[in-house]
This record gives C-alpha cells, structure tokens and sequence, in this order.
C-alpha cells in the first residue's frame, strides 16, 4: 500500500510517485496541470482516515485547483466544486463521460460543495478533470 512504502518522515519525490502509479496519465496530468495553469506541484502527508499518506497538492493564488492521491495503476484527483463553480459545472457536466456525470450527480453536497473524488483511470476521464479543474481555477 502507498501509506505503508512512504512513511510521514520518508516523502516521496515526483519521480517515486510516477513510479509506484506506473500509468502515463500521472505524467501527462501533472505537465499539462502545471503548463496551463502555471503552477508547481507540493507534496503533503495527510493522516485522513480516508486517503492517508503523501499526495500532491496544486494551488493558484492560494485557491485550491486539486489534489492528487498516487493508487496503484491509477490516480484518484480531488476536485471541489463550490457554490461559484456550479452554474458553469451544470452547464458542461453532460458533455462529460458517463462516469463523470455519474460521479457529479450522485455525490451529495455539503456546505454548498461536492466533493469529486475522479479516479483516473484513462484519458476521457482525465480530460473531463482538467474541465472541471479550468471551471475551479476562473473567475466568473
């Protein structure tokens, strides 16, 4: 398991987390995250109970874009989307695939939020996450 191979006090580089995924669309997301919106990725151990261990953090202008947790063979990205993303989220989501849309409609908000936990696991998925990412990172 991932909490176990990397420990609080031995942190993973991009390189050990590429490694432990083993599937290109780690790479890809990540260049294409941080080529477009300009940013760099940081590591941080989380003790959550849900997804404990290291994960990888992306933020602009202190607005959290997303956050990565490595799986094996796959990745799952955090994507919140809030009161202000919702109408353009509304607007688009039937576009996406049918696992999107299933995730968007069925996780239950809270505090005017959902929580998208997007496992992804090929490249139809991975483009509806940069979507949903591009609708978290503008300005209405």
């Amino acid at each position: 398991m991932w909490d176990e191979l990397f420990s609080k006090n031995n942190e993973p580089s991009m390189e050990d987390i590429s490694k432990y995924i083993d599937n290109g669309l780690w790479d890809e997301f990540n260049k294409r995250i941080q080529d477009d919106f300009n940013v760099k990725p940081v590591t941080a151990y989380s003790g959550c109970s849900l997804q404990p261990g290291w994960n990888v953090k992306y933020k602009k202008s202190s607005k959290s874009l997303c956050t990565l947790y490595p799986m094996k063979g796959y990745f799952i990205a955090l994507v919140v989307i809030g009161k202000a993303e919702e109408e353009r989220t509304l607007a688009m989501i039937d576009e996406c695939s049918e696992y999107t849309k299933d995730l968007y409609y069925r996780t239950e908000g809270g505090n005017n939020q959902k929580w998208l936990m997007i496992e992804i696991k090929n490249g139809e998925i991975l483009e509806d996450a940069l979507v949903l990412i591009r609708i978290r990172s503008s300005k209405k």
